[in-house]
């Protein structure tokens, strides 16, 4: 008889093995499943895990000993005809400064996440991956970008690497090293020199949608009649293209970015705030936030509206009046005035809580300080009374309106407090608030504050340094409690808000 060398069990072993197979794993969890697997594996196939990630080898080069400048063009891939970018940069530049670099020269607004790659392909399993901030957090195999240099992955013509934004519409640039040049000592870290095509618009459906809204927005182009059938076919007619038009492509406006140049237009405080973002990208999306602010166009805002809205302070005057209020010991109003602001201007809908002691009834508490913070009331000789601008508004609530736009934010020997306003009001103007403590905190930090320990604005922070001019957004009814008890503008406190912007600070 021939021995049999066939390591595989007969056809009778096989079903044995298959049976006992099936009671081990009859009734298990997925979690424990997962656990079966590699001793299952193991014993089969001895040394190997098949949970283990091992990183790629390393594509990098040494770094240069002197720096030069990088022409490179930055192709958006599958586009036609293509979309790119001529960009000069310093060779020594980190990835983390190249991906602010790449969002400015095509209008990106870093929204969501990216990753560079070095290898032939990105997907490629040899490629070499260089990871955003979230990805190193989340502990995902390679390396952090802010550890790689450009001259570690591009050293000769010719070279590539590749850069994926928006995991959703997957925009993969292309970075090609066109010339390695000499350096001037005063050349710029990074600049535009040539381009073609407007830049995506963020979340407008990756190239295909892209490409499907430039036939739509271009009378001229030979399949607009198409563009815009398929365009209201898939997105609704009531939506229009334009809401996702390109941005337009200058280098001289890219420029002006890159350089920390790009002018707003704009004089005194605001200007001001602008100034003190030294990042490019940053700077570039706050002044977008300006322009969605639409503070070249007047203000308009009729008696009806301006009363409705101003109606708890124009309540408070009249309650002071000629007289004035004659405070407790402690400077607080007394019980019978708190009783009266809680019922009639309903604020015991917002508090709870007896409403008979204003230290203890914050509504009432908010609305008589910030009214001292804009210079309508004021405390004298133990007594609340009206300022000379308090009597000059108090029966006219157009002026009155007019008045509290031209204050706030409310005077601070505080720039912060005073910068957490304007960025306040700048959202709201713009509609740009979602988390505004959030907001307030993110453009404090670009603007260079932080907390002592050198941490960035928290939320706290922030919702600090703008109380006061939230409270008196919120009195208005300039932002109301929308889902998750967070503010949301109403369209007559953008309207307010816009009006602040332009007449602040005031001269009165």
């Amino acid at each position: 008889m021939a021995r049999n060398h066939d390591p595989r069990p007969s056809g009778a072993g096989q079903a044995e093995i298959l049976e006992q197979f099936m009671a081990l794993i009859a009734g298990k969890g997925s979690n424990e499943l997962r656990g079966l697997l590699p001793e299952v594996v193991a014993a089969a196939m001895p040394g190997f895990d098949p949970f283990s990630e091992t990183p790629p080898p390393s594509r990098r080069r040494a770094r240069r000993e002197d720096v030069v400048t990088y022409r490179v063009r930055i192709d958006l891939a599958e586009t036609k005809p293509p979309l790119w970018r001529r960009l000069d940069l310093a060779s020594d530049m980190f990835l983390n400064e190249l991906h602010d670099v790449i969002q400015t020269a095509f209008g990106w607004t870093d929204s969501h996440l990216h990753e560079f790659a070095s290898g032939k392909d990105y997907y490629d399993l040899a490629a070499e991956h260089y990871l955003c901030p979230f990805q190193v957090a989340e502990g995902e195999i390679g390396v952090p970008e802010e550890e790689v240099r450009l001259d570690e992955v591009l050293a000769a013509k010719g070279d590539k690497l590749l850069y994926l934004y928006d995991f959703g519409d997957d925009w993969m640039h292309v970075i090609k090293l066109e010339a390695v040049q000499a350096r001037h000592e005063s050349a710029p870290r990074a600049a535009c020199v040539d381009g073609r095509r407007p830049g995506p618009s963020e979340d407008c459906g990756g190239v295909h949608g892209y490409e499907l809204i430039c036939a739509a927005l271009d009378a001229g182009h030979p399949d607009h009649a198409a563009a815009v059938r398929d365009y209201a076919r898939l997105y609704g007619k009531e939506v229009d293209p334009g809401d996702y038009a390109p941005t337009l492509f200058s280098s001289e406006e890219i420029n002006r970015y890159l350089t920390g140049n790009g002018e707003s237009g704009l004089s005194g405080p605001l200007g001001e705030l602008l100034d003190a973002i030294d990042s490019p990208r940053p700077r570039r999306i706050f002044q977008q936030m300006i322009q969605d602010a639409d503070l070249d166009n007047p203000v308009d805002i009729d008696a009806e509206t301006a009363a409705r809205m101003v109606s708890p302070y124009t309540w408070l005057l009249d309650r002071v009046g000629a007289d004035g209020i004659k405070l407790t010991g402690a400077g607080y109003l007394p019980p019978v005035h708190v009783e009266a602001a809680v019922a009639e201007l309903g604020l015991g809908k917002e508090w709870i809580g007896k409403g008979n002691r204003e230290v203890q009834t914050l509504p009432v508490l908010v609305l008589r300080e910030t009214a001292q913070a804009v210079g309508l009331l004021r405390k004298h000789k133990g007594a609340l009374v009206l300022t000379p601008r308090g009597r000059a508004v108090r029966d006219d609530p157009l002026a009155l309106w007019w008045y509290l736009a031209e204050h706030l934010p409310p005077a601070s020997k505080w720039p912060f407090e005073t910068q957490a306003g304007l960025i306040c009001l700048t959202a709201l103007a713009a509609g740009w608030i979602d988390d505004v403590n959030s907001t307030i905190a993110d453009w404090l930090t670009a603007a260079g504050w932080g907390d002592i320990d050198g941490t960035p604005v928290s939320r706290t922070m922030a919702n600090d340094a703008a109380w006061d001019t939230m409270s008196v957004l919120r009195r208005l009814r300039a932002v109301d409690k929308g889902p998750g008890w967070r503010d949301v503008p109403t369209p007559e406190g953008a309207t307010f808000a816009r009006a602040a912007l332009r007449s602040w600070p005031s001269t009165s």
